[in-house]
């Protein structure tokens, strides 16, 4: 299930799962969850809408500290 945040609506800062960056109060996203009515509260996460249309494109992200190597 998919539904659409406007920046109105967005009070609380989450992390989207496409890019590991902050989403943050008032700026408009997507939330999705499991829809075979499974999942709770909890299985919902919070995408930029960018991330959200471009998540079949993208390889799986690696999350790093901000000390991390980019590369090797």
């Amino acid at each position: 299930m998919v539904r659409n945040i406007f920046g109105a609506a967005a009070s609380k800062t989450y992390r989207c799962p496409g890019c590991m960056q902050d989403i943050r109060p008032g700026v408009a996203h997507v939330v999705a969850w499991p829809a075979d009515g499974y999942g709770d509260e909890s299985d919902r996460r919070h995408w930029h809408t960018g991330c959200w249309r471009a998540r079949d494109r993208r390889a799986p992200g690696v999350e790093r500290s901000r000390n991390a190597p980019r590369y090797g």
